[in-house]
């Protein structure tokens, strides 16, 4: 049997859908006969004769989908080739399959410890070497498959669990919403009708100071003992005060119809701001200072955005999750500081808006923790989370990052040095067709 070494050349009988091979093997007659056998079973053949030369090869975007390698080679022989490419991450899920005159049990487990799916004795028997290269080629595919149903199976779970989560959220907030709504409605209509009422009753008490100035003594002892004049100013102060309160209520009710906009279905025209400030607001409680944690400091730059056709609830959630991330970053910090009040460590939030060409870039960063470089490659998978346990569910920014790109066809990229802090960048475009 007689061929031609061939290096990633395509012959016009072969079916493409067979796969590459990568042979590696010294000796150029093995090399010649095996590759005319796995040209003629349709596979396309790559050829080396060294370890060096096969790692040189793979060194490249287009990769074969199983490699035969010899065992004994000079310079790097084949356990050492074997060693390097189950290091690489990028190559490692190539199945490799030794051939070897080596009939030791030893090396053949060294060589499937090492990575190896199996072996191969010399001298060849060629229909049972085209049927275990088969056999791992359909093993590859099936693993293939698998995953790609696994990612498929995660995505829909996340889309599931983000869409429930939208919901559970938005009627939550707007439950919320209602029933403070009536009563606080209803103390804020009477509170008008309070300050009047008082307001009568102090000049009535003028109008007697003023025509009856000396009371008799049992009244002017209750006088004294009362204190009226600071009671009359106090009482007018504390009902400015309810006013206040009820004011601040009544936004904040605001506030989470706003965040859930839980009537609106379909995509609508909103304001970013709008949605940032509200919840900001919701969030407020965990900005300040309490016994565990130095307030935190929020510095807000708010360009000029347009409105922006999207979902308001669902990027409403992102700011959510982006900001709660934060603020977890940089409470990391202040737990593993013994807590002072005059600590130098102030932990900070950014949150920068801009509109660009047709797009706008909204950045919220933090001078927190931060993450390390192999963290951020999966950042925005599912179900990871560099939190303690208990601490986080892995789906925050999992969820946001489908929002963002599934759903609005932006991107959401983070930026992160580890110690220094975080910095998330979301693109929107301000229409989406």
């Amino acid at each position: 049997m007689t061929a031609t070494i061939r290096d990633q050349k395509n012959s016009p009988n072969r079916d493409p859908a067979r796969g590459i091979i990568l042979v590696v093997d010294d000796n150029p007659a093995n090399l010649q006969v095996l590759s005319s056998f796995l040209d003629q079973s349709s596979f396309e053949v790559w050829a080396t004769r060294s370890g060096e030369k096969a790692i040189q090869r793979l060194d490249s975007d287009h990769l074969p989908d199983l490699i035969l390698l010899d065992v004994m080679m000079p310079g790097i022989d084949g356990f050492e080739t074997c060693k390097h490419i189950k290091s690489d991450p990028r190559i490692q899920d190539i199945p490799i399959i030794f051939m070897t005159a080596l009939s030791e049990t030893a090396e053949k487990i060294k060589g499937l410890r090492l990575g190896a799916v199996d072996y191969i004795t010399k001298p060849f028997q060629y229909e049972e070497v085209l049927v275990r290269i088969e056999h791992q080629l359909k093993l590859r595919n099936l693993t293939k498959t698998l995953i790609a149903k696994n990612a498929q199976l995660q995505k829909a779970q996340t889309q599931l669990i983000q869409a429930e989560k939208v919901a559970t959220l938005g009627y939550l907030t707007a439950g919320i919403a209602h029933e403070v709504n009536n009563p606080i409605n209803f103390v804020a209509g009477n509170l008008n009708f309070v300050e009047q009422y008082v307001q009568e009753i102090v000049d009535l008490l003028k109008l007697y100071q003023k025509y009856l100035p000396d009371p008799p003594l049992e009244i002017k002892n209750s006088i004294k003992t009362k204190d009226i004049s600071f009671l009359l100013n106090d009482l007018s102060k504390i009902i400015q005060s309810m006013q206040v309160g009820t004011d601040r209520v009544t936004e904040i009710v605001s506030s989470l119809n706003k965040f859930s906009r839980h009537r609106e279905t379909g995509k609508k025209l909103a304001n970013l701001h709008e949605g940032l400030e509200s919840t900001i607001l919701i969030l407020g409680h965990r900005l300040k200072a309490n016994g565990h944690y130095r307030a935190i400091k929020l510095i807000k730059e708010y360009g000029e955005l347009p409105l922006i056709e999207c979902y308001p609830g669902e990027i409403n959630q992102v700011f959510m999750n982006l900001i709660c991330n934060a603020v977890d970053a940089i409470e990391e910090i202040q737990k593993n500081q013994e807590f002072e009040e005059n600590s130098k460590y102030l932990g900070v939030i950014w949150i920068k808006t801009e509109s660009i060409g047709e797009r706008v870039i909204l950045r919220i960063s933090d001078n927190g923790s931060g993450i390390t470089e192999a963290e951020q490659i999966k950042v925005f998978d599912a179900f990871y989370t560099t939190k303690p346990i208990g601490k986080g569910t892995g789906l925050g920014l999992s969820i946001s990052y489908q929002i963002i790109v599934n759903n609005h066809h932006g991107k959401l990229t983070c930026h992160s040095t580890q110690g220094k802090g975080t910095e998330f960048v979301i693109e929107l475009p301000i229409q989406t067709n």
